[in-house]
């Protein structure tokens, strides 16, 4: 992965060349990580002007500063080797700061940094530390990257959807009924543990009954009752990559009525999301498809504000799927879609999938997780 790594800070480097300063002061975690393989707590990348190493601090090339040395523990990464790195020697320093005294003492002018990251305090150190440095906003630079995964990324998103099917279908096989939410959703995540993963890529949501359907529900100590609609939303982390999978179920008897219909509706609706992810669809388009077909069942209230997301080494990424949404899709893009209905005091539904966007000739969209959607009865 070294390999990569240099390729994707040359990338950035002359994306940088091209509207501004070479160097560059990378904060924000999921980008530090996607550019050296590691995001130690608070560490930042010093992108310099060249990728000439020189002598290490007093060179012009690519520096890893950190207030404590990497630990190489899965959740943080391990970093390329090939990249010098720095560690303070006070623990209670901050990376930032001694980055930008390090540009400023190699005779750097401009520095972009990541302004949607730096708090302002962050930021008027920077310019105490190095008065002389004039700092631009380097944007969302290293986000837009991200945005199309390469196949060792995509890989690593595979086995993250890999890991939460095994511990949300193992969870299918167990006695549900009398159980509580938030025993339910600890549950889970101790599987996904057991099973390889990092840790979980967001806090796992179990709704029963009048709570099922709802968007990022926190788990309560309700009890599973039978006839109850179950929903469950969770996610793999594996090597930083985040996966989301969403199912609903009913619980110990036959669906009523109600609940096939819904379910149908909301089924529709997600698959209609999925035959839309195609490269230079529209995002807006993607939401669209979904939407319409919940909002001509008279549920325009109450619905998500989007439909689907980019997931990569954050579980919120663009692209946005959503109705004001800019921008089109590409290949090689990793997306959710996630439509669902809440019905209030009833429960509802919510169907979760990730895929990756892929051409026609490949095979059209990608579906990773692939747990059953067919409505079970548990």
């Amino acid at each position: 992965m070294a390999e990569a790594y240099a390729s994707r800070r040359h990338r950035l480097r002359e994306r940088n060349t091209a509207g501004g300063p070479a160097a560059a002061l990378i904060s924000r975690p999921a980008n530090v990580r996607y550019l050296t393989g590691t995001a130690p707590p608070g560490a930042v990348l010093l992108l310099g002007e060249s990728e000439d190493d020189g002598d290490g601090e007093g060179g012009n090339g690519d520096l890893l500063v950190c207030a404590h040395p990497p630990s190489g523990r899965p959740d943080e990464g391990r970093p390329d080797e090939t990249l010098l790195t720095k560690t303070l020697p006070d623990p209670g320093g901050d990376p930032a700061v001694t980055a930008a005294g390090i540009a400023a003492a190699r005779g750097t002018d401009a520095l972009a940094v990541e302004e949607h990251h730096l708090t302002v305090a962050r930021h008027r150190a920077l310019r105490t530390v190095a008065p002389g440095l004039r700092l631009t906003d380097l944007a969302g630079a290293v986000e837009q990257l991200r945005l199309i995964k390469d196949e060792e990324e995509i890989g690593c998103l595979r086995i993250a959807a890999e890991i939460a099917d095994q511990a949300l279908s193992e969870l299918l096989e167990s006695i549900l009924v009398g159980r509580t939410e938030r025993h339910l959703a600890l549950e889970l995540e101790r599987r996904l543990v057991d099973h390889g993963a990092d840790g979980p890529a967001f806090a796992t949501s179990v709704g029963t009954g009048p709570h099922a359907g709802l968007g990022e529900h926190r788990p309560t100590d309700r009890r599973v009752e039978e006839g109850d609609f179950l929903s469950v939303g969770l996610g793999a982390s594996y090597r930083g990559y985040r996966c989301e999978i969403g199912r609903t179920f009913v619980i110990g008897t036959s669906p009523a009525d109600w609940q096939i219909e819904l379910y149908d509706l909301v089924f529709a609706a997600q698959r209609a999301g999925r035959e839309a992810l195609v490269p230079g669809a529209a995002c807006r388009d993607v939401d669209r498809a979904a939407r319409q077909i919940l909002e001509s069942a008279g549920h325009r209230e109450g619905l998500p504000p989007r439909i689907g997301h980019g997931v990569g080494l954050e579980n919120d990424e663009d692209p946005q799927l959503a109705p004001s949404a800019m921008g089109k899709l590409d290949a090689c893009v990793p997306v959710t879609v996630e439509p669902g209905v809440h019905l209030p005091g009833r429960g509802g539904v919510r169907i979760d999938d990730t895929l990756v966007v892929r051409p026609e000739a490949d095979g059209g969209p990608e579906l990773l997780t692939i747990t059953t959607k067919e409505l079970l009865a548990l």
